[in-house]
């Protein structure tokens, strides 16, 4: 019987996890792939996608974008209390095995602010344009496991960073009216 406590058993699984995932990050083609993406979710993407929208759409592509625009400020003031407050070595710096395929944007890693911003982006876009999930799900999900991929977070810090993102889409939706997922 494994007499670790619990605690010390999830973070070990979880550090194998983030070694493993980390590998992938070993081939230039799979490391070239998710620093791309990476980059791009530091902000350009959405950025992009808030001017094309109003390009595209006139008034209401800009509607979207300045409620995404919103959503992002909003998910960029949580995500900078959550880490000044959990202060989370980034798996990297707590694992000589594991390394920063790209350099970090700060010091921690709990949550993942990548992720957080590209489920909640992701979420209010899709409500206003249900058409681009065939486009935001892929890049979302990329993105996500990019964190994990190069090294800059755990899985915990994505799942966590996902469920976040959500939560904040789902009450940025709530609060504008005749804008839903569902509907």
């Amino acid at each position: 019987m494994n007499r670790l406590p619990l605690r010390k058993r999830l973070i070990a699984g979880e550090s194998g996890w983030c070694l493993r995932a980390n590998r992938l990050g070993q081939r230039s083609g799979s490391r070239a792939y998710f620093a791309a993406v990476s980059r791009l979710g530091d902000g350009v993407f959405w950025y992009a996608l808030m001017a094309v929208l109003v390009l595209a759409d006139g008034y209401d592509g800009l509607r979207a974008s300045v409620h995404l625009a919103a959503t992002g400020v909003i998910a960029l003031a949580l995500y900078k209390a959550l880490k000044r407050w959990t202060r989370r070595p980034r798996p990297f710096a707590s694992d000589q095995r594991i390394h920063a395929w790209v350099a970090p944007l700060d010091e921690f890693s709990f949550p993942s602010g990548h992720t957080l911003h590209a489920v909640a982006f992701s979420l209010v876009a899709m409500a206003h344009y249900p058409a681009l999930g065939w486009i935001l799900v892929p890049f979302t999900a990329s993105v996500a496991a990019s964190r994990v991929v190069l090294g800059l977070h755990y899985p915990s810090d994505v799942l966590a960073a996902t469920v976040i993102g959500s939560t904040l889409a789902g009450i940025s939706l709530w609060l504008v009216p005749g804008v839903t997922l569902f509907g």
